[in-house]
């Protein structure tokens, strides 16, 4: 499986498992919505696989989006400017950080922001209740060297260039804004179980009954939609469980090994749920039976055995 460009370093990108999530996409819509963009990266994977034809990523976090913009639109700019950053910190990274740190509270630049996400903890972004850039730097390292990160831009830059639209803005400004029959809108909120009622990735959470209207309205305008929300690592479940009046199908999918249980020596595997809407269910042509095997592909020898 071909790697996929991400020059914006981001804990919860779906990176590894956006293959897996477009099995359960059309073969091909107009348009792919993100109302919750991050990084983006199940937008560039839909991007190589020719699964949409435009894009239109959407983010309450500005400085984000501006960046994201930015790497598309001006790839060899915000690249030499990351460069210039990376070199000017050598022998002084950490007081570099935290100027670079106040400087991005005060311009929102896309330059800065990059580098702070490259070199912070985690990948996480971190926000104060004032709307400043908190993270602490990760101290065991300087952040992608410059050269790997220009290609991760040029590549990222190619895929997306001239197909997308860029907007910041509340996650339920979609509504009506979108034809249903060539549309397919991906949901991944700020992951339950994380955090409490105000996310610290974001200005402000994600309220649970305010989401699921959303979606309520969505179905009433027979959108075809897909939403990464709870999860479980081993027996532990996080989030709550969307509401069976959805009419979703459910899913789990495996998202690999859980770095906390690799740090504890133990061997828990993450499991990340996927509800399907009912229109998009029927442009398939498909029963749960069908999403679970699609999402494992061992389950249907596992019954033919069992049969």
């Amino acid at each position: 499986m071909r790697r996929m460009p991400q020059p914006i370093p981001y804990q919860g990108s779906k990176r590894e498992i956006a293959l897996e999530i477009l099995k359960l996409a059309p073969d091909h819509v107009k348009l792919l919505i993100e109302p919750f963009t991050g990084s983006g990266a199940l937008s560039v994977r839909a991007a190589y696989e020719h699964k949409a034809d435009r894009f239109w990523l959407n983010d309450i976090n500005r400085p984000l989006m501006t960046l994201i913009e930015t790497i598309v639109n001006e790839p060899a700019q915000i690249a030499n400017r990351y460069e210039e950053l990376w070199q000017r910190q050598l022998g002084q990274e950490r007081s570099f950080y935290n100027a670079a740190r106040n400087e991005f509270n005060a311009t929102h630049r896309s330059d800065l922001f990059l580098y702070l996400l490259a070199r912070c903890v985690k990948a996480s972004i971190r926000y104060n209740s004032d709307g400043h850039f908190n993270q602490s730097p990760d101290n065991r390292r300087k952040g992608r060297h410059p050269d790997s990160m220009r290609k991760e831009i040029l590549a990222f830059s190619q895929l997306l260039r001239g197909k997308m639209q860029v907007t910041s803005q509340d996650y339920r400004s979609i509504l009506g804004a979108f034809d249903a029959n060539s549309t397919l809108i991906y949901l991944d909120p700020p992951y339950q179980g994380t955090s409490g009622s105000r996310d610290s990735r974001y200005y402000s959470g994600v309220d649970f009954n305010e989401f699921v209207a959303f979606m309520v309205d969505l179905n009433r305008a027979n959108a075809m939609f897909i939403v990464s929300y709870d999860g479980r690592r081993g027996k532990t479940t996080y989030g709550q469980r969307l509401p069976t009046s959805l009419k979703l199908c459910h899913a789990e999918i495996d998202a690999g090994r859980s770095t906390q249980s690799t740090l504890l020596g133990r061997r828990d595997k993450t499991y990340e749920s996927l509800y399907l809407s009912e229109s998009l269910m029927a442009r398939l042509a498909l029963t749960e039976p069908d999403v679970e095997t699609l999402l494992d592909p061992h389950r249907s020898q596992q019954l033919t055995l069992v049969l």
